[in-house]
């Protein structure tokens, strides 16, 4: 708490944190954001409070005092607090799951299958270039997939 807030800090640009919403992204949006002005930790952990509102603020201000060392300290308070608040990630087998149907457009099928494999960390791209292909209904185009193989999502797209 001895720590300078650096001469022309700003206050972070992102919502507050209220404990109903999802913590990693918080998380993420907090430290990306003040890591543009320091990463001294000290700081970071006076100015971690001032992302918080409701709830979860009024829990911060009841930690035991001293209790906070560090930012990775703060981090595993602060899960350890809201652990059942995280979006349910997606994996590489919620593509198995998707499936054109019968009177859905090619065009339609790939809007959709498309916004999934950017919600999907580590993703290799391979997977879900092989993923598309099977979800696809059985047809000519299909067929002409199978016998000459893309090499990438866009090529497939194209």
């Amino acid at each position: 708490m001895e720590a300078d807030i650096p001469l022309g800090w700003k206050p972070l640009n992102l919502k507050r944190y209220d404990g109903t919403t999802d913590l990693d992204e918080h998380l993420d949006a907090f430290f990306s954001q003040a890591n543009l002005y320091t990463n001294d930790d000290a700081i970071l952990c006076c100015v971690f409070p001032t992302s918080l509102k409701g709830a979860a603020l009024t829990w911060y201000g009841g930690l035991p005092p001293r209790s906070i060392d560090s930012s990775d300290t703060t981090v595993e308070c602060f899960s350890a607090q809201y652990a059942t608040i995280r979006s349910h990630r997606m994996t590489s087998t919620t593509l198995a799951s998707l499936q054109q149907t019968n009177d859905e457009s090619l065009q339609k099928f790939m809007d959709g299958f498309g916004h999934i494999p950017i919600l999907i960390q580590n993703l290799n791209p391979e997977v879900a270039l092989h993923s598309m292909l099977l979800a696809l209904w059985l047809s000519k185009f299909t067929d002409s997939l199978c016998k000459k193989p893309l090499s990438s999502m866009n090529k497939l797209r194209k």
